[in-house]
């Protein structure tokens, strides 16, 4: 899921969807407006889940598609190298997330542990251990 967005409203740290990759925006450059145009953005992002640096120029009135991201909280009940299975704390359904690239992160994911994960576009990545309380 998306929602349109000005070109031009968008900073550094927003989320825009580049390519049909969701992807965080880490620089921003704007020209000024010329004689016979309008102002252009250049914007570099890097994808959230795939790590890739991709590049986006355009008119600053120009609509792009940012991401809707879902964040949510769950409980892990398994795991193997590759993937993790949460249950989503609000709609018990149990999902298959990616094991986090992040070694940190992945040391502490065990069965039963309170995860914080997101939901993009269909797709889900663990963000954050959480702890109880």
């Amino acid at each position: 899921m998306s929602k349109p967005a000005d070109l031009g409203s968008l900073k550094e740290g927003h989320n825009i969807i580049i390519d049909g990759e969701p992807c965080k925006i880490v620089e921003i450059e704007k020209s000024k407006p010329g004689k016979h145009g309008s102002a252009k953005i250049r914007l570099v992002a890097i994808g959230i889940f795939d790590d890739v640096k991709r590049t986006y120029v355009g008119p600053a009135d120009t609509k792009v598609d940012v991401p809707i991201v879902e964040k949510r909280t769950g409980q892990v009940v398994s795991t193997s190298p590759d993937s993790v299975s949460v249950m989503d704390n609000q709609t018990l359904e149990v999902i298959e997330v990616p094991m986090p690239k992040d070694e940190n992160l992945k040391g502490r994911i065990e069965p039963g542990v309170a995860v914080e994960f997101w939901t993009i576009m269909g797709r889900h990545m663990i963000v954050n251990v959480r702890r109880e309380q």
